[in-house]
Protein backbone atom coordinates (compact mmCIF):
# COMPACT_ATOMS: atom_id res chain seq x y z
CA UNK A 1 0.00 0.00 0.00
CA UNK A 2 1.96 3.04 -1.24
CA UNK A 3 -0.06 5.64 0.70
CA UNK A 4 -0.45 6.11 4.41
CA UNK A 5 -4.02 5.39 5.63
CA UNK A 6 -6.23 8.33 6.54
CA UNK A 7 -8.91 8.08 9.21
CA UNK A 8 -11.92 10.29 9.91
CA UNK A 9 -13.02 10.36 13.55
CA UNK A 10 -15.84 12.41 15.01
CA UNK A 11 -16.53 14.64 17.98
CA UNK A 12 -19.88 12.82 18.21
CA UNK A 13 -22.52 10.90 16.29
CA UNK A 14 -24.05 12.30 13.12
CA UNK A 15 -21.38 14.98 12.62
CA UNK A 16 -20.67 13.93 9.03
CA UNK A 17 -18.01 11.21 9.26
CA UNK A 18 -19.64 8.90 6.72
CA UNK A 19 -20.26 11.67 4.21
CA UNK A 20 -16.71 13.01 4.63
CA UNK A 21 -15.24 9.56 3.99
CA UNK A 22 -17.42 9.18 0.89
CA UNK A 23 -16.21 12.55 -0.38
CA UNK A 24 -12.57 11.66 0.27
CA UNK A 25 -12.98 8.34 -1.54
CA UNK A 26 -14.41 10.17 -4.56
CA UNK A 27 -11.63 12.79 -4.49
CA UNK A 28 -8.83 10.22 -4.28
CA UNK A 29 -10.46 8.15 -7.01
CA UNK A 30 -10.54 11.28 -9.19
CA UNK A 31 -6.82 11.67 -8.45
CA UNK A 32 -6.20 8.21 -9.91
CA UNK A 33 -5.58 6.51 -6.55
CA UNK A 34 -7.01 3.03 -5.96
CA UNK A 35 -8.84 3.80 -2.72
CA UNK A 36 -11.17 1.73 -0.52
CA UNK A 37 -13.28 2.60 2.58
CA UNK A 38 -13.09 0.75 5.89
CA UNK A 39 -15.08 0.86 9.12
CA UNK A 40 -14.10 -1.78 11.65
CA UNK A 41 -17.37 -1.74 13.56
CA UNK A 42 -20.62 -0.10 12.61
CA UNK A 43 -23.85 0.16 14.59
CA UNK A 44 -26.77 0.66 12.22
CA UNK A 45 -30.12 -0.78 11.23
CA UNK A 46 -29.63 0.18 7.59
CA UNK A 47 -27.76 -2.64 5.90
CA UNK A 48 -27.07 -4.09 2.46
CA UNK A 49 -26.35 -7.51 1.01
CA UNK A 50 -23.21 -7.91 -1.10
CA UNK A 51 -23.04 -10.07 -4.25
CA UNK A 52 -21.54 -12.83 -2.07
CA UNK A 53 -24.53 -12.73 0.29
CA UNK A 54 -22.78 -10.90 3.14
CA UNK A 55 -24.50 -8.20 5.22
CA UNK A 56 -22.80 -4.84 5.80
CA UNK A 57 -23.62 -1.24 6.71
CA UNK A 58 -25.13 1.02 4.05
CA UNK A 59 -22.64 3.84 4.69
CA UNK A 60 -19.75 1.71 3.47
CA UNK A 61 -21.81 0.76 0.40
CA UNK A 62 -22.09 4.46 -0.53
CA UNK A 63 -18.39 4.94 0.19
CA UNK A 64 -17.55 1.98 -2.03
CA UNK A 65 -19.63 3.52 -4.82
CA UNK A 66 -17.72 6.77 -4.32
CA UNK A 67 -14.49 4.79 -4.78
CA UNK A 68 -15.87 3.01 -7.86
CA UNK A 69 -15.93 -0.38 -6.13
CA UNK A 70 -18.39 -3.19 -5.50
CA UNK A 71 -19.12 -3.36 -1.75
CA UNK A 72 -17.45 -6.16 0.22
CA UNK A 73 -17.84 -7.18 3.87
CA UNK A 74 -14.12 -6.57 4.46
CA UNK A 75 -15.01 -2.87 4.26
CA UNK A 76 -17.22 -3.32 7.35
CA UNK A 77 -16.25 -6.56 9.11
CA UNK A 78 -18.47 -6.01 12.17
CA UNK A 79 -22.04 -4.71 12.03
CA UNK A 80 -24.12 -4.29 15.17
CA UNK A 81 -27.89 -4.21 14.67
CA UNK A 82 -29.64 -3.15 17.91
CA UNK A 83 -32.54 -5.39 18.88
CA UNK A 84 -33.25 -3.69 22.22
CA UNK A 85 -31.93 -0.91 24.43
CA UNK A 86 -29.15 -3.18 25.75
CA UNK A 87 -28.46 -5.79 23.08
CA UNK A 88 -27.61 -6.20 19.40
CA UNK A 89 -27.43 -8.81 16.71
CA UNK A 90 -23.75 -9.05 15.81
CA UNK A 91 -22.83 -9.56 12.15
CA UNK A 92 -19.22 -10.65 11.58
CA UNK A 93 -17.89 -10.63 8.03
CA UNK A 94 -21.42 -10.60 6.69
CA UNK A 95 -22.92 -13.46 8.74
CA UNK A 96 -24.83 -13.59 12.02
CA UNK A 97 -22.40 -14.21 14.89
CA UNK A 98 -25.02 -14.05 17.65
CA UNK A 99 -27.20 -11.80 19.78
CA UNK A 100 -25.39 -10.25 22.73
CA UNK A 101 -25.83 -7.58 25.39
CA UNK A 102 -22.96 -5.09 25.35
CA UNK A 103 -21.14 -6.70 28.28
CA UNK A 104 -21.01 -10.13 26.60
CA UNK A 105 -19.99 -8.58 23.29
CA UNK A 106 -17.03 -6.79 24.88
CA UNK A 107 -15.74 -10.12 26.25
CA UNK A 108 -15.26 -11.26 22.65
CA UNK A 109 -13.03 -8.32 21.77
CA UNK A 110 -9.73 -10.27 21.38
CA UNK A 111 -11.26 -12.59 18.77
CA UNK A 112 -13.02 -9.70 17.03
CA UNK A 113 -9.82 -7.64 16.83
CA UNK A 114 -8.19 -10.50 14.91
CA UNK A 115 -11.15 -10.62 12.52
CA UNK A 116 -11.05 -6.85 11.99
CA UNK A 117 -7.33 -6.85 11.25
CA UNK A 118 -7.63 -9.78 8.84
CA UNK A 119 -10.19 -7.81 6.84
CA UNK A 120 -8.12 -4.64 6.99
CA UNK A 121 -4.97 -6.40 5.80
CA UNK A 122 -6.81 -7.95 2.87
CA UNK A 123 -8.04 -4.54 1.79
CA UNK A 124 -4.68 -2.84 2.26
CA UNK A 125 -3.03 -5.53 0.12
CA UNK A 126 -5.48 -4.83 -2.72
CA UNK A 127 -5.65 -1.03 -2.73
CA UNK A 128 -3.23 1.89 -2.67
CA UNK A 129 -5.04 3.84 0.05
CA UNK A 130 -7.54 3.03 2.79
CA UNK A 131 -9.80 5.75 4.19
CA UNK A 132 -11.09 4.62 7.58
CA UNK A 133 -14.12 5.84 9.51
CA UNK A 134 -14.61 5.92 13.25
CA UNK A 135 -17.86 5.62 15.19
CA UNK A 136 -19.65 8.03 17.49
CA UNK A 137 -17.34 10.18 19.58
CA UNK A 138 -13.64 9.37 19.48
CA UNK A 139 -13.12 10.37 23.13
CA UNK A 140 -15.77 8.50 25.10
CA UNK A 141 -13.64 7.83 28.17
CA UNK A 142 -15.80 5.01 29.56
CA UNK A 143 -15.64 3.07 26.27
CA UNK A 144 -11.99 3.46 25.37
CA UNK A 145 -10.90 0.18 26.90
CA UNK A 146 -13.32 -1.61 24.54
CA UNK A 147 -12.41 0.45 21.46
CA UNK A 148 -12.30 -1.41 18.16
CA UNK A 149 -13.09 1.40 15.78
CA UNK A 150 -11.65 4.78 16.79
CA UNK A 151 -8.11 5.59 17.96
CA UNK A 152 -7.35 1.92 18.63
CA UNK A 153 -8.00 1.18 14.97
CA UNK A 154 -6.03 4.25 13.86
CA UNK A 155 -3.06 3.00 15.88
CA UNK A 156 -3.25 -0.52 14.44
CA UNK A 157 -3.50 0.83 10.90
CA UNK A 158 -0.86 3.52 11.40
CA UNK A 159 -3.36 6.08 10.09
CA UNK A 160 -3.26 9.85 10.22
CA UNK A 161 -6.44 11.13 11.87
CA UNK A 162 -8.81 13.98 11.03
CA UNK A 163 -11.41 14.90 13.65
CA UNK A 164 -14.66 16.29 12.23
CA UNK A 165 -17.00 18.48 14.28
CA UNK A 166 -20.49 19.74 13.38
CA UNK A 167 -20.63 23.50 13.99
CA UNK A 168 -24.34 23.59 13.18
CA UNK A 169 -25.23 21.91 16.48
CA UNK A 170 -23.16 24.41 18.50
CA UNK A 171 -20.30 23.93 20.95
CA UNK A 172 -17.65 23.55 18.28
CA UNK A 173 -14.80 24.67 20.55
CA UNK A 174 -15.75 22.10 23.19
CA UNK A 175 -16.06 19.53 20.41
CA UNK A 176 -12.57 20.22 19.04
CA UNK A 177 -10.39 21.71 21.77
CA UNK A 178 -12.21 19.73 24.44
CA UNK A 179 -11.75 16.49 22.49
CA UNK A 180 -8.06 17.27 22.02
CA UNK A 181 -7.52 17.64 25.76
CA UNK A 182 -9.29 14.33 26.41
CA UNK A 183 -6.90 12.51 24.09
CA UNK A 184 -3.87 10.66 25.39
CA UNK A 185 -0.42 11.81 24.21
CA UNK A 186 -0.30 8.82 21.84
CA UNK A 187 -3.68 9.76 20.35
CA UNK A 188 -2.59 13.37 19.88
CA UNK A 189 0.41 12.18 17.91
CA UNK A 190 -1.96 10.50 15.45
CA UNK A 191 -4.17 13.58 15.11
CA UNK A 192 -3.31 15.49 11.95
CA UNK A 193 -5.99 18.16 12.13
CA UNK A 194 -9.64 19.14 12.23
CA UNK A 195 -12.48 19.60 9.75
CA UNK A 196 -15.37 21.87 10.69
CA UNK A 197 -18.59 20.68 9.07
CA UNK A 198 -21.99 22.24 8.25
CA UNK A 199 -21.08 25.92 8.57
CA UNK A 200 -23.88 28.34 7.67
CA UNK A 201 -23.08 31.78 6.32
CA UNK A 202 -19.79 33.47 5.46
CA UNK A 203 -16.84 31.27 6.53
CA UNK A 204 -14.74 34.44 6.92
CA UNK A 205 -16.77 35.05 10.06
CA UNK A 206 -15.16 31.95 11.56
CA UNK A 207 -11.57 32.97 10.77
CA UNK A 208 -10.96 33.81 14.43
CA UNK A 209 -12.52 30.49 15.40
CA UNK A 210 -10.05 28.62 13.20
CA UNK A 211 -7.18 30.57 14.76
CA UNK A 212 -8.37 29.73 18.28
CA UNK A 213 -8.62 26.00 17.54
CA UNK A 214 -5.20 25.93 15.86
CA UNK A 215 -3.55 27.93 18.65
CA UNK A 216 -4.95 25.79 21.44
CA UNK A 217 -4.30 22.42 19.81
CA UNK A 218 -1.29 23.14 17.58
CA UNK A 219 -3.11 21.26 14.85
CA UNK A 220 -4.40 22.76 11.59
CA UNK A 221 -8.01 23.15 10.58
CA UNK A 222 -7.97 21.65 7.09
CA UNK A 223 -11.19 23.33 6.13
CA UNK A 224 -14.62 24.70 7.03
CA UNK A 225 -17.21 22.86 4.97
CA UNK A 226 -20.45 24.75 4.29
CA UNK A 227 -23.87 23.36 5.07
CA UNK A 228 -25.42 22.16 1.82
CA UNK A 229 -29.13 21.44 2.31
CA UNK A 230 -29.50 20.19 -1.25
CA UNK A 231 -26.87 17.47 -0.97
CA UNK A 232 -28.78 14.18 -0.87
CA UNK A 233 -26.89 11.00 0.01
CA UNK A 234 -28.22 7.91 1.80
CA UNK A 235 -27.91 8.36 5.56
CA UNK A 236 -27.35 5.60 8.05
CA UNK A 237 -27.49 7.08 11.52
CA UNK A 238 -30.97 6.92 13.09
CA UNK A 239 -30.38 10.48 14.32
CA UNK A 240 -30.81 11.58 10.69
CA UNK A 241 -34.45 10.51 10.79
CA UNK A 242 -35.17 13.53 12.98
CA UNK A 243 -34.58 15.70 9.93
CA UNK A 244 -37.22 13.77 7.97
CA UNK A 245 -40.12 13.99 10.42
CA UNK A 246 -42.52 16.59 11.67
CA UNK A 247 -42.72 18.62 8.46
CA UNK A 248 -46.16 19.41 7.00
CA UNK A 249 -47.24 17.74 3.80
CA UNK A 250 -45.99 19.66 0.79
CA UNK A 251 -48.19 20.26 -2.22
CA UNK A 252 -47.51 17.17 -4.30
CA UNK A 253 -49.23 14.80 -6.66
CA UNK A 254 -48.22 11.79 -4.53
CA UNK A 255 -48.07 11.74 -0.74
CA UNK A 256 -46.25 8.84 0.92
CA UNK A 257 -46.18 8.17 4.65
CA UNK A 258 -43.58 5.83 6.15
CA UNK A 259 -44.15 4.65 9.72
CA UNK A 260 -41.26 5.46 12.00
CA UNK A 261 -41.22 2.21 13.95
CA UNK A 262 -39.17 2.00 17.17
CA UNK A 263 -36.83 -0.57 15.55
CA UNK A 264 -37.13 0.76 12.01
CA UNK A 265 -34.47 -0.63 9.66
CA UNK A 266 -33.37 -0.04 6.08
CA UNK A 267 -35.19 3.25 5.69
CA UNK A 268 -32.77 3.98 2.84
CA UNK A 269 -35.20 1.80 0.82
CA UNK A 270 -37.28 4.96 0.37
CA UNK A 271 -34.56 7.46 -0.57
CA UNK A 272 -35.37 7.16 -4.30
CA UNK A 273 -39.01 8.08 -3.63
CA UNK A 274 -37.87 11.24 -1.80
CA UNK A 275 -36.00 12.41 -4.89
CA UNK A 276 -38.86 11.96 -7.32
CA UNK A 277 -40.43 15.21 -8.58
CA UNK A 278 -43.99 15.64 -7.38
CA UNK A 279 -43.60 13.23 -4.45
CA UNK A 280 -43.79 14.21 -0.77
CA UNK A 281 -42.52 11.54 1.63
CA UNK A 282 -42.72 11.85 5.41
CA UNK A 283 -41.70 9.60 8.30
CA UNK A 284 -44.49 9.59 10.90
CA UNK A 285 -44.83 8.07 14.34
CA UNK A 286 -48.01 7.61 16.39
CA UNK A 287 -48.40 11.39 16.69
CA UNK A 288 -48.45 11.91 12.92
CA UNK A 289 -51.48 12.06 10.66
CA UNK A 290 -51.37 9.86 7.57
CA UNK A 291 -55.08 10.09 6.68
CA UNK A 292 -54.29 12.29 3.66
CA UNK A 293 -51.52 10.01 2.36
CA UNK A 294 -51.90 8.18 -0.93
CA UNK A 295 -49.69 5.35 0.33
CA UNK A 296 -48.78 4.14 3.81
CA UNK A 297 -45.56 2.11 4.00
CA UNK A 298 -44.72 -0.10 6.96
CA UNK A 299 -40.94 -0.50 6.65
CA UNK A 300 -38.48 -3.08 7.84
CA UNK A 301 -37.87 -3.60 11.55
CA UNK A 302 -35.25 -5.41 13.61
CA UNK A 303 -37.91 -6.57 16.09
CA UNK A 304 -41.20 -7.35 14.39
CA UNK A 305 -43.21 -8.49 17.41
CA UNK A 306 -42.05 -5.63 19.62
CA UNK A 307 -42.97 -3.07 16.96
CA UNK A 308 -46.27 -4.83 16.27
CA UNK A 309 -47.15 -4.48 19.94
CA UNK A 310 -46.12 -0.83 19.78
CA UNK A 311 -48.62 -0.27 16.95
CA UNK A 312 -51.38 -1.75 19.08
CA UNK A 313 -50.45 0.11 22.27
CA UNK A 314 -50.36 3.49 20.54
CA UNK A 315 -53.57 3.00 18.56
CA UNK A 316 -51.69 2.95 15.28
CA UNK A 317 -52.83 -0.59 14.49
CA UNK A 318 -56.49 0.39 14.31
CA UNK A 319 -55.67 3.59 12.43
CA UNK A 320 -53.81 1.53 9.80
CA UNK A 321 -56.75 -0.85 9.45
CA UNK A 322 -59.13 2.09 9.09
CA UNK A 323 -56.88 3.63 6.43
CA UNK A 324 -56.99 0.36 4.48
CA UNK A 325 -60.78 0.04 4.89
CA UNK A 326 -61.18 3.48 3.34
CA UNK A 327 -59.31 2.25 0.27
CA UNK A 328 -55.86 3.56 1.17
CA UNK A 329 -52.86 1.77 -0.26
CA UNK A 330 -50.72 -0.05 2.30
CA UNK A 331 -47.29 -1.55 1.54
CA UNK A 332 -45.18 -3.66 3.88
CA UNK A 333 -41.46 -4.26 3.33
CA UNK A 334 -39.74 -7.15 5.15
CA UNK A 335 -40.77 -6.77 8.82
CA UNK A 336 -43.58 -4.51 7.65
CA UNK A 337 -44.80 -7.37 5.45
CA UNK A 338 -44.82 -9.67 8.47
CA UNK A 339 -46.76 -7.08 10.50
CA UNK A 340 -49.50 -6.89 7.84
CA UNK A 341 -50.24 -10.61 8.22
CA UNK A 342 -52.54 -12.65 10.43
CA UNK A 343 -49.92 -13.84 12.89
CA UNK A 344 -46.21 -13.72 13.74
CA UNK A 345 -44.86 -16.75 15.56
CA UNK A 346 -41.46 -16.86 17.27
CA UNK A 347 -41.19 -20.38 18.75
CA UNK A 348 -37.36 -20.26 18.94
CA UNK A 349 -37.17 -16.88 20.66
CA UNK A 350 -35.31 -15.26 17.76
CA UNK A 351 -36.47 -11.76 18.77
CA UNK A 352 -36.86 -12.33 22.49
CA UNK A 353 -38.87 -14.78 24.60
CA UNK A 354 -40.76 -17.38 22.52
CA UNK A 355 -44.17 -15.92 21.74
CA UNK A 356 -46.90 -15.45 19.16
CA UNK A 357 -48.54 -12.15 18.27
CA UNK A 358 -51.61 -11.45 16.14
CA UNK A 359 -50.79 -9.25 13.16
CA UNK A 360 -52.85 -6.45 11.61
CA UNK A 361 -54.82 -8.95 9.54
CA UNK A 362 -54.57 -6.96 6.30
CA UNK A 363 -52.88 -9.82 4.43
CA UNK A 364 -53.78 -13.52 4.77
CA UNK A 365 -50.26 -14.66 5.63
CA UNK A 366 -48.58 -16.21 8.66
CA UNK A 367 -44.91 -15.72 9.57
CA UNK A 368 -42.74 -18.10 11.57
CA UNK A 369 -39.39 -16.72 12.75
CA UNK A 370 -36.52 -18.99 11.73
CA UNK A 371 -33.13 -19.51 13.30
CA UNK A 372 -31.25 -19.00 10.03
CA UNK A 373 -31.06 -15.58 8.38
CA UNK A 374 -31.76 -15.22 4.66
CA UNK A 375 -29.27 -12.82 3.06
CA UNK A 376 -29.13 -12.77 -0.72
CA UNK A 377 -29.04 -10.55 -3.76
CA UNK A 378 -31.83 -11.43 -6.15
CA UNK A 379 -33.23 -10.72 -9.56
CA UNK A 380 -37.01 -10.70 -9.63
CA UNK A 381 -40.05 -9.38 -11.42
CA UNK A 382 -43.53 -8.38 -10.38
CA UNK A 383 -45.91 -11.35 -10.48
CA UNK A 384 -48.92 -11.39 -12.76
CA UNK A 385 -49.73 -11.49 -16.46
CA UNK A 386 -48.36 -7.98 -17.15
CA UNK A 387 -44.97 -8.64 -15.56
CA UNK A 388 -43.00 -8.97 -18.81
CA UNK A 389 -40.10 -6.56 -18.96
CA UNK A 390 -40.37 -5.63 -15.28
CA UNK A 391 -37.12 -7.25 -14.11
CA UNK A 392 -35.59 -5.67 -11.01
CA UNK A 393 -32.60 -6.08 -8.69
CA UNK A 394 -33.18 -6.36 -4.94
CA UNK A 395 -31.89 -8.07 -1.81
CA UNK A 396 -33.27 -10.09 1.08
CA UNK A 397 -32.46 -9.71 4.80
CA UNK A 398 -34.91 -11.58 6.99
CA UNK A 399 -35.20 -14.16 9.74
CA UNK A 400 -38.77 -15.28 9.04
CA UNK A 401 -40.57 -17.53 6.59
CA UNK A 402 -44.02 -16.38 5.49
CA UNK A 403 -46.77 -18.47 3.91
CA UNK A 404 -50.14 -17.49 2.46
CA UNK A 405 -53.29 -18.82 4.15
CA UNK A 406 -55.98 -17.00 2.19
CA UNK A 407 -56.95 -15.26 -1.06
CA UNK A 408 -54.62 -13.11 -3.11
CA UNK A 409 -51.52 -13.68 -5.19
CA UNK A 410 -47.71 -13.51 -4.87
CA UNK A 411 -46.34 -9.99 -5.28
CA UNK A 412 -43.02 -10.98 -6.94
CA UNK A 413 -41.22 -13.91 -8.47
CA UNK A 414 -37.51 -14.33 -7.69
CA UNK A 415 -35.79 -15.72 -10.78
CA UNK A 416 -32.15 -15.52 -9.56
CA UNK A 417 -30.47 -15.83 -6.18
CA UNK A 418 -26.70 -15.34 -5.86
CA UNK A 419 -26.55 -15.46 -9.65
CA UNK A 420 -28.15 -18.92 -9.87
CA UNK A 421 -31.53 -19.56 -11.50
CA UNK A 422 -34.47 -19.76 -9.11
CA UNK A 423 -38.25 -19.80 -9.18
CA UNK A 424 -39.43 -18.51 -5.79
CA UNK A 425 -42.61 -16.61 -5.05
CA UNK A 426 -42.07 -13.64 -2.73
CA UNK A 427 -44.55 -11.48 -0.91
CA UNK A 428 -48.33 -11.39 -1.14
CA UNK A 429 -50.94 -9.02 -2.55
CA UNK A 430 -54.52 -8.92 -1.31
CA UNK A 431 -57.28 -9.11 -3.93
CA UNK A 432 -57.37 -5.80 -5.75
CA UNK A 433 -53.70 -5.14 -5.06
CA UNK A 434 -54.15 -2.15 -2.74
CA UNK A 435 -52.44 -3.94 0.14
CA UNK A 436 -49.26 -5.88 -0.52
CA UNK A 437 -46.01 -6.81 1.11
CA UNK A 438 -42.69 -8.40 0.21
CA UNK A 439 -39.32 -9.29 1.67
CA UNK A 440 -37.40 -7.47 -1.07
CA UNK A 441 -35.29 -4.46 -0.12
CA UNK A 442 -34.14 -1.96 -2.71
CA UNK A 443 -37.31 -2.23 -4.79
CA UNK A 444 -37.59 1.51 -5.34
CA UNK A 445 -33.96 1.80 -6.46
CA UNK A 446 -35.21 0.20 -9.68
CA UNK A 447 -36.23 3.08 -11.92
CA UNK A 448 -38.82 1.11 -13.92
CA UNK A 449 -40.57 -0.34 -10.88
CA UNK A 450 -40.60 3.01 -9.07
CA UNK A 451 -42.08 4.82 -12.09
CA UNK A 452 -44.76 2.15 -12.49
CA UNK A 453 -45.63 2.31 -8.78
CA UNK A 454 -45.94 6.11 -8.77
CA UNK A 455 -47.62 6.23 -12.18
CA UNK A 456 -50.47 4.04 -10.99
CA UNK A 457 -51.06 6.33 -8.00
CA UNK A 458 -51.00 9.43 -10.19
CA UNK A 459 -53.47 7.95 -12.66
CA UNK A 460 -55.84 6.91 -9.90
CA UNK A 461 -55.78 10.40 -8.39
CA UNK A 462 -56.25 12.10 -11.72
CA UNK A 463 -52.86 13.82 -11.45
CA UNK A 464 -50.87 14.51 -14.61
CA UNK A 465 -47.77 12.39 -15.24
CA UNK A 466 -44.52 13.68 -13.75
CA UNK A 467 -43.35 16.50 -16.00
CA UNK A 468 -39.64 16.31 -15.26
CA UNK A 469 -37.23 13.97 -17.02
CA UNK A 470 -37.37 10.44 -15.54
CA UNK A 471 -35.08 10.03 -12.55
CA UNK A 472 -32.19 7.59 -12.80
CA UNK A 473 -31.43 7.01 -9.14
CA UNK A 474 -27.93 5.63 -9.74
CA UNK A 475 -27.02 8.60 -11.94
CA UNK A 476 -28.49 10.87 -9.27
CA UNK A 477 -26.21 9.34 -6.61
CA UNK A 478 -23.17 9.64 -8.87
CA UNK A 479 -23.95 13.31 -9.42
CA UNK A 480 -24.33 13.84 -5.66
CA UNK A 481 -20.96 12.20 -4.98
CA UNK A 482 -19.29 14.39 -7.61
CA UNK A 483 -20.99 17.44 -6.09
CA UNK A 484 -19.73 16.47 -2.62
CA UNK A 485 -16.19 16.02 -3.91
CA UNK A 486 -16.27 19.39 -5.66
CA UNK A 487 -17.51 21.11 -2.49
CA UNK A 488 -14.77 19.50 -0.41
CA UNK A 489 -12.09 20.42 -2.92
CA UNK A 490 -13.14 24.08 -2.72
CA UNK A 491 -13.09 24.23 1.07
CA UNK A 492 -10.33 21.83 2.17
CA UNK A 493 -6.60 22.42 2.08
CA UNK A 494 -5.99 19.92 -0.71
CA UNK A 495 -2.22 20.33 -0.64
CA UNK A 496 -2.06 19.45 3.05
CA UNK A 497 -4.54 16.61 2.55
CA UNK A 498 -2.34 15.03 -0.11
CA UNK A 499 0.71 15.47 2.13
CA UNK A 500 -1.00 13.55 4.93
CA UNK A 501 -1.27 10.37 2.90
CA UNK A 502 2.38 10.36 1.88
CA UNK A 503 4.20 7.53 3.69
CA UNK A 504 7.18 9.70 4.65
CA UNK A 505 5.08 12.47 6.19
CA UNK A 506 6.29 13.62 9.61
CA UNK A 507 4.58 11.49 12.28
CA UNK A 508 5.02 14.16 14.97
Amino acid sequence: MPYRPLMVLGSGSDVGKSVLVAGLCRIFRQEGIRVAPFKAQNMALNSFITPEGGEMGRAQVVQAQAAGLAPHVDMNPILLKPTSQVGSQVIVRGKVYGNFPARDYYRRKPRLVRTVMESYRRLSAQYDLIVLEGAGSAVELNLKRHDLVNFAMARRAGARVLLVADIDRGGVFAATIGAFHLMTPAERRLLAGFVINKFRGDPELFRDGVRIIETRTRRPVLGVLPYDPDLALPEEDSVALGRKTGEPWAAAAVRIAVLRLPHLSNYTDFDPLEQEPGVALRYLDHRGDFAAADVLIIPGTKNTISDLRHLKETGLAERIRAFARRGGRVVGICGGYQILGEEVQDPLGVEGPPRTEAGLGLLPVVTVMAGAKTTSQVRAHAAGPDAAGSALEAYEIHMGETRAVGPGAPAFVIVKRHGAAAQVMDGWAAPGGRVWGAYLHGLFDNDGFRRSFLGEIRREGGAPPAGAAPLSFRDFLEAQLDRLAALMRRHLDMELLMQLIQPDHDRR
